[in-house]
């Protein structure tokens, strides 16, 4: 996922388990073994090769890993006509065909992505690009974004395939290959996918998932079903400069200080969307008790300004509730015995959907209200966000995948702070939603980081999560 990977903001500040949640049964998953089903281990082998894959941007490794993931789908059964790599620049995307019984009814799409971002061999204990087994987990760049669910995911189509399974109707799988850079593969991709006809659904590997307490027991299963709109604004001010020992009436550090300041402590309305309102009273019985009321408050009253002062003041809630602008870099000056000449600062925003990025940009001119600051948005590819209603059909399949993993376990919908390709294809009007296979702590995950994990024991029911979801959504 690009710029929030596993942001899954809402539940990093959960509390205590409710008793009910307390109560679950530890998952299988929780002690520090390999895989030992034929499915589990076949995953693990795709994952150890992609991760030794340096599909980073500007090194052209994408095909390749394309490639390898092609020969194991034809080795499983899928044909050659099946299986096709479209190139986009140095990178490009796969899909594969798999057919079901009904070849006229609209696919059902699963989408991962095969591209990692960098990571620098001198900054890690273990070379990120060597798949290392270690105190119960695969380490390496993209063993968890998003190579780990997109093993997983190949593991069990060809299970399926090599078994003799036909879904009820075509079942598609699209690798992009530059998810965590410009998505131009995803654009051309969903563009392609969505020009051929009509598509039922996607399935995204690279969000939503499982959150482990703790003591190593499950507490919530989150499926993505909207996310925010990224957006960078450039705010630039210039001034004639001059002699340090002689300061005039203006300089523009101080007043793009004065700016980004107004920025920082300016509040966007609180909003409520059904989604949203969902994951709030999903996830209010396993909140700590002061958030669980105002979680409950604000999803009956969304004016309630007490209740929104209380989740705005928590980091995991504030983006959950409202469109969010923060500073995040500056640079001007150009000597240390000169007035600035110049200066810019790039704000980024994290825009709750149905807000256009441009209504946005008005208000933070108005925020700022200096006529001399001028506000730019950088464009970089993403795409307004679009949220997914959610379907019956989908949420009762999660649940009977993930309650055969996890009994009782409560799953919400979600909204992710960042942006994943799910975009491209909502803004085609498809729906997509994320129901990642993999289940950890907040504090294992370091995808985008150092030291990137993955949890082995999360493959053998994560295979056995996706087998069962397939089966049940395409029966």
């Amino acid at each position: 996922m690009r710029l929030d990977r596993h942001a899954r903001h809402a539940f990093l500040g959960l509390g205590p388990l409710t008793l009910a949640a307390a109560a679950l049964p530890a998952l299988a998953q929780i002690p520090a073994q390999t895989p030992v089903t034929p499915a589990g281990k076949e995953a693990l082998a795709v994952l150890e090769e992609a991760v030794a894959v340096p599909t980073v941007e500007g090194r052209g490794q994408v095909p390749v890993l394309a490639d390898k993931l092609k020969a194991r789908l034809l080795a499983a059964g899928f044909k050659p006509g099946e299986v096709a790599f479209t190139p986009v620049g140095e990178t490009g995307y796969l899909t594969a065909r798999y057919p079901g019984r009904d070849r006229k009814a609209p696919p059902t799409l699963i989408i991962a992505h095969m591209d990692v971002v960098e990571a620098k061999p001198e900054d890690w204990e273990r070379d990120p690009f060597t798949p290392v087994i270690e105190d119960g987990y695969l380490f390496g760049r993209g063993s968890l974004d998003n190579k780990g669910d997109l093993a997983m995911v190949m593991a069990t189509v060809m299970k399926l395939r090599r078994e003799g399974w036909v879904p009820a109707h075509d079942l598609v799988l699209a690798f992009s290959g530059d998810e965590e850079t410009q998505m131009a593969s995803t654009a051309a991709m969903a563009s392609a996918i969505a020009g051929a006809g009509k598509v039922d659904l996607v399935l995204n590997a690279d969000s939503g998932g499982g959150t482990l307490g703790k003591d190593g027991k499950p507490f919530v299963y989150e499926v993505q079903a909207g996310e925010k709109t990224y957006a960078d604004y450039r705010l630039t001010l210039s001034d004639p400069g001059g002699h340090s020992s002689r300061p005039g009436r203006t300089n523009p550090i101080a007043a793009m200080g004065t700016a980004l300041e107004k920025v920082w402590a300016h509040r966007f309305p609180v909003q409520v969307s059904p989604l949203t309102k969902a994951y709030l009273e999903g996830s209010a019985p396993s909140a700590p008790a002061e958030v669980a009321v105002a979680m409950r408050a604000i999803a009956a009253n969304p004016a309630d300004a007490e209740a929104a002062a209380a989740l705005s003041a928590r980091p995991e809630y504030v983006g959950v509730i409202r469109t969010t602008c923060v500073p995040t870099m500056i640079e001007g000056g150009h000597a240390p015995n000169a007035l600035p000449q110049s200066v810019t600062a790039n704000v980024n925003c994290r825009i709750f959907p149905g807000n256009p990025r441009a209504k946005v940009m008005e208000t933070l001119k108005g925020v700022i209200d200096n006529p001399a600051i001028s506000i730019e948005f950088i464009d970089n590819g993403t795409l307004e966000s679009i949220e997914s209603p959610l379907r019956d059909d989908v949420m009762k399949a999660v649940a009977t995948a993930v309650h055969q993993r996890a009994p009782g376990l409560a799953i919400v919908p979600g909204m992710s702070a960042g942006a994943t390709d799910s975009m491209h294809f909502r803004s085609k009007g498809i729906p997509a939603f994320g129901v990642s296979a993999v289940f950890m702590a907040p504090g294992d995950e370091f995808a985008h980081g150092l030291n990137e994990r993955l949890p082995l024991a999360t493959i053998d029911p994560g295979v056995k999560q996706w087998e069962t979801l397939l089966r049940t959504l395409l029966k």
